[in-house]
């Protein structure tokens, strides 16, 4: 079966990293993942929450959302609805996680750093293009404490590792790459890997959506993942040059 847009078992979507699109944060990042386009916000802040304090340590957290007409059909902000959903929590801890896996908090100092991922128009994988493009924000936030000789310690010890992730899944009984939206909701096991830059695991979220599934297309999933991770890092290295 021949994917939606032509494309390779293992080939990405175009990837695309656009640093510095709003003006105010401290960090920003555009990141597009073919027509999946995520904005993402890195915002710093003197101090870190009461319960850590003292601790020496630094804070990274994260907040998910989508525009109301991000998708085919019109959602109603959580705002106006007066509850944020499950599945924005999972994504907004999901992001959170992973970049501060990639960060020595200790070497950050007692400074807070808000990542603020924004779904502007979804056509799959948007928490994995949130976390590429997250962490290219925060990197550049990093930066601006820097600049302003406000960390613990050097930039290069504060951002130790890089952070990546992508969705990955078995369609038709094939492994696939970089699911777009008509592959995602046909995916018999659906995946998304979060990888450093050395293709160590942050974490692995999978699930058999038509059933269950045997070790070996969990292996191929995997390997597909981290070699997707790989390529999306060195497109975050050149993007930070």
């Amino acid at each position: 079966m021949a994917r939606p847009d032509g494309r390779r078992p293992d080939q990405l979507r175009p990837v695309t990293l656009t640093r510095g699109w709003s003006t105010h944060p401290e960090g920003s990042v555009l990141v597009e993942f073919g027509a999946t386009r995520v904005l993402c916000t890195a915002s710093v802040t003197e101090g870190v929450p009461r319960w850590r304090k003292g601790s020496g340590l630094g804070w990274v957290t994260a907040e998910y959302a989508m525009l109301p007409r991000a998708t085919n059909t019109r959602s109603d902000r959580e705002s106006v609805r007066g509850k944020i959903g499950g599945r924005t929590h999972e994504i907004s801890r999901l992001i959170g996680r992973s970049l501060r896996a990639s960060v020595d908090l200790k070497a950050l100092g007692e400074n807070s750093i808000v990542l603020d991922c924004d779904v502007l128009q979804a056509d799959g994988g948007t928490r994995t293009a949130a976390i590429t493009g997250a962490y290219v924000a925060l990197y550049d936030a990093v930066r601006w404490l820097a600049d302003r000789k406000a960390l613990a310690g050097k930039p290069e010890t504060v951002m130790h590792r890089s952070v990546a992730a992508v969705s990955v899944g078995i369609i038709g009984g094939e492994a696939r790459l970089d699911l777009c939206y008509a592959e995602d909701v046909a995916a018999e096991v659906d995946m998304n890997v979060v990888c450093t830059g050395t293709g160590d695991f942050v974490e692995v979220q999978g699930t058999g959506e038509a059933g269950v599934f045997p070790r070996s297309q969990l292996d191929a999933l995997l390997d597909l993942g981290v070699a997707g991770c790989a390529e999306l890092a060195e497109i975050q290295r050149k993007a930070l040059l």
